[in-house]
């Protein structure tokens, strides 16, 4: 009889006594016995180390537009090769992809996709990048940094789609080889994250001021409006004014239209009214980039030029319908640079 292949051994944890282990990873510092995983369900304990289930193995890969991830304000028309793995460290009561990171842990993953397969199954799907996304990025760490690595040498951007909860030390790593984030900013209140999501939102708030003010990364965040839960007017209006006085007026917000899923299959979706509510009061709290998601509109689609009001890149779903920037990213009636990462042109 063959012997199982050892699984690798994670980073940033701790021995304790008696054969336990600490996570460091994330806010949820979990203390693990042999045998125990961790609440994420990607990180165990074998042995009295810490190890890592399923590294090196997806649970699918597809080629998207990076605006789906959703990112407007880098590389607009870039395709992206996406995938993801199991689990997540936030128990969101709404997650769209509970079937993935809440899977349970005899779920299957693919076969082995080792670090350096994943760039040249980018290039050989005609992809400029790679997206650590589906479930949280923030779980599978160690396999996303190697992964950008890789990515990094062949000249691939990388794009990490998470919720931001994370540990300081873990999390400078992390985005020392991420070129783009979208966070998502559930919501304003410690009290629905602590209800809805099974965690804090400080330390999410922390992540996205070093994304911001740290890092080179060009960020953007998410908030997903959930009816009678984190949609009510002062909510938004607190949110956004967060956002404009701790990460600046140039950051790019997204507000997503929410569908019932999950625990939360019995509540409507986001009407329209909500969105764009919402879009009005973070225009007026400062924020010059304000989209709109899950819905078809023109509003809240394109983006226009702060300066003058022209429309610099228009949008049909996740399609591009007009490019009107310079090569250096500024609006070519005006001239007032537009924040972000452009080059010359879509893709």
């Amino acid at each position: 009889m063959v012997p199982a292949t050892p699984l690798p051994t994670a980073r940033f944890w701790r021995s304790l006594e008696g054969g336990a282990v600490a996570c460091g990873l994330c806010p949820r510092r979990c203390r693990l016995r042999e045998g125990q995983r961790g609440y994420c369900l990607m990180r165990g304990n074998e042995g009295g180390a810490m190890v890592l289930h399923g590294h090196g193995r997806s649970s699918g890969f597809a080629v998207d537009p990076i605006e789906k991830k959703p990112l407007h304000h880098f590389r607009p028309g870039l395709a992206v090769l996406s995938f993801g793995t199991l689990g997540c460290n936030l128990g969101c009561r709404f997650c769209q992809n509970w079937d993935l990171s809440r899977a349970p842990a005899g779920r299957d993953l693919a076969g082995a996709v080792p670090p350096a397969a994943v760039p040249r199954m980018a290039l050989d799907r005609g992809c400029g990048g790679v997206a650590f996304t589906y479930n949280d990025p923030v779980v599978f760490h160690e396999y996303a940094v190697e992964t950008a690595q890789a990515c990094r040498e062949r000249g691939l951007a990388t794009v990490a789609v998470t919720a931001g909860y994370h540990n300081p030390e873990p999390r400078e790593e992390f985005y020392r080889h991420m070129d783009a984030a979208n966070i998502d900013l559930k919501g304003i209140s410690d009290a629905f994250y602590r209800t809805h999501c099974a965690g804090r939102l400080g330390p999410v708030l922390d992540t996205l001021k070093y994304v911001r003010h740290g890092t080179r990364t060009w960020l953007e965040v998410t908030t997903l409006l959930i009816p009678g839960a984190n949609d009510a007017p002062a909510d938004l209006d607190a949110l956004s004014a967060w956002i404009a006085g701790n990460l600046g007026p140039d950051v790019p917000l997204h507000f997503t239209a929410f569908r019932p899923a999950w625990k939360l299959k019995a509540l409507p979706p986001t009407p329209l009214a909500t969105l764009l509510e919402a879009r009005r009061l973070a225009l007026a709290n400062g924020l010059r980039h304000v989209y709109l998601g899950n819905v078809r509109t023109l509003e809240g689609s394109g983006t226009v030029c702060h300066g003058c009001g022209h429309l610099l890149i228009g949008r049909d779903g996740y399609r591009l319908t007009r490019w009107d920037l310079t090569r250096e990213g500024a609006c070519a009636r005006c001239g007032t640079p537009c924040p972000g990462v452009f080059g010359p042109g879509p893709g």
